[in-house]
């Protein structure tokens, strides 16, 4: 008897743990540039944790569900929004007429094979990966996070609930609150320290996607997702077909302003900024970080990386890009030319990846740091993380213990907005 009353007992347990975590408002992790979901890899390696697993770190603190978006790691923030949403509540992706008009040129389909995702799990004839969270509505609203260029797209996602891209008009307040973590909402000055570097790495990259056929959105291996430029590889055609078909296809083109490489340059994250509007419904926030240090030579301040900055960051963190004969780093890269947005020595701070100046709010927004209780409409600012690459914010060192504390201390603030 007693080991029926046991099993009863956590039943009942387990039943009250469920109702709790249904009742609490889920939260959607976006991943940046470049990033995968959870079945990339085969969940070996996680993007929201590496080897650890921030994921269920959370759910396991928080009690709500946590879910983890996989939308085009290279694609716009426009595609990439409208990727997240009907990724959380199901159905096709339509990327506008508008839009896919405007970008016709670069071969922009409107609504592509392969980018649906199945609301009701017993009706699926087609076998779509499952909507993460149908039930989304006014009644059922959600938490976003963004890492990086995430924090972009989250951001792009509310402004178009709010006039009616998707959904239906003035739905922001579907979003409780959106927060981004090592954001460049005003872009980084990488990609053209990159760029100037190695002039080719945008056809350099389509050549792979090519060559590897991972330009779609299925297998367990690294996605491309860009069925919306016809980049998926059909079953009727073969490889030699495939390559012929998308040589020097223009979306890598860096004259393409529907891709992620545009959209993170301060340029491009001007453009975007100008549409892009801080709800005033929805509760914004932000962290920063930093793995870059200061050093002045001859009374000229520069910035070079920690010593325990993520070797796969360090080459183009500091003064000079290293090896390079002469090519500025993002730790002294100014930008100065006519009509070009200007970037001065207060950019040189970074985390390896994104200018630390960048990541507390988009420009023309109303930024605090947080005191208190947050407000909407605002960017309500957690930290700056000193000390902390790209890749340290999302848990990919061996001891993530600064990064989960933030997620703790974040966690706390939510529970306090459900």
């Amino acid at each position: 008897m007693k080991t029926i009353a046991r099993l009863l007992l956590a039943a009942c347990l387990a039943a009250a743990g469920g109702a709790q975590a249904a009742s609490k408002p889920p939260l959607v992790l976006v991943h940046g540039f470049l990033g995968f979901d959870r079945s990339t890899m085969g969940g070996s390696f996680l993007y929201w944790g590496g080897f650890n697993d921030i994921a269920q770190y959370i759910r396991a603190g928080s009690g709500r569900d946590v879910f983890t978006a996989g939308v085009g790691p290279v694609s716009s923030n426009w595609d990439r929004a409208i990727e997240l949403y009907y990724q959380i509540k199901g159905g096709c992706a339509d990327y506008g007429e508008r839009h896919a008009a405007q970008h016709a040129g670069a071969g922009h389909i409107q609504k592509p094979l392969g980018k649906c995702w199945a609301a009701d799990p017993t009706n699926n004839p087609n076998n779509y990966p499952l909507a993460l969270y149908p039930q989304w509505d006014a009644n059922h609203p959600i938490h976003l996070l963004g890492h990086s260029q995430g924090g972009q797209t989250i951001r792009t996602l509310i402004q178009m609930l709010d006039q009616g891209t998707v959904g239906q008009a003035g739905a922001s307040h579907w979003v409780i609150s959106a927060t981004s973590i090592a954001t460049p909402h005003n872009g980084t000055t990488l990609r053209d320290v990159v760029v100037g570097w190695l002039p080719d790495t945008s056809t350099l990259a389509g050549l792979a996607v090519q060559a590897t056929g991972a330009g779609g959105s299925g297998g367990s291996g690294f996605k491309f997702r860009l069925e919306q430029y016809g980049m998926a590889a059909s079953t009727a055609e073969s490889f030699k077909e495939f390559f012929d078909r998308t040589r020097s296809h223009p979306f890598w083109n860096l004259a393409n302003h529907d891709s992620a490489q545009w959209d993170l340059t301060p340029d491009g994250a001007r453009e975007l900024n100008s549409w892009v509007k801080t709800s005033p419904s929805v509760y914004y926030f932000s962290v920063s970080a930093q793995a870059t240090e200061s050093l002045t030579l001859f009374g000229k301040e520069f910035q070079y990386p920690r010593a325990d900055m993520s070797l796969i960051l360090k080459n183009t963190a500091g003064e000079w890009v290293v090896p390079s004969f002469g090519q500025r780093g993002m730790g002294s890269f100014q930008q100065t030319a006519a009509g070009r947005v200007p970037t001065d020595e207060r950019w040189f701070p970074n985390d390896g990846v994104v200018n630390t100046i960048s990541m507390a709010g988009p420009e023309g927004s109303r930024i605090q740091a947080l005191d208190g209780k947050p407000a909407k409409g605002v960017w309500n600012h957690l930290e700056l993380m000193k000390g902390a690459d790209h890749f340290d914010v999302i848990g990919w060192d061996g001891k993530p213990s600064a990064s989960l504390k933030m997620y703790d201390r974040l966690m706390a603030i939510l529970a306090g907005l459900d």
